[in-house]
């Protein structure tokens, strides 16, 4: 992939180990985004509320998250001056394309799961 071809005539193949796109692919491989994705589907929603919804992150870990998901364009962050500070995120319509594709694999891990657990187990029962 050349530096001098504008981002419209390139070719992004995520098997190319310089290719950008393997940074993107990070999102939809990353623990919460999915988690957040998910819930953010619904409307926007205060960090509070996100943090309860998906349970087990930890407030620094969200924070970061988010904000990895705001700076590739992914989320959206409202501050408000108000005291205390209230902050809102919301998807894009970059995040809500991602929606579809995290929901697919959301259902497909739901359907799946007793599947999984049943090999888990028969696997490890035929280590010992």
């Amino acid at each position: 992939m050349a530096a001098n071809v504008s981002s419209s005539e390139r070719e992004f193949d995520i098997m190319d180990p310089h290719c950008p796109s393997r940074t993107v692919l990070r999102h939809v491989t990353d623990r919460w985004t999915p988690l957040i994705v998910t819930s953010l589907g619904g409307g926007r929603m205060r960090f509070t509320q996100l943090r309860d919804n998906i349970g087990g992150v930890t407030p620094k870990v969200l924070t970061q998250t988010l904000r990895s998901m705001e700076r590739d364009g992914i989320v959206t962050r409202h501050a408000s001056g108000s005291v205390p500070p209230r902050v809102d995120y919301e998807l894009t319509e970059l995040g809500r394309s991602l929606a579809e594709p995290i929901d697919a694999m959301r259902r497909w891990a739901e359907s799946n799961a007793e599947a999984i657990i049943r090999s888990r187990a028969h696997h490890d029962s035929s280590e010992t």
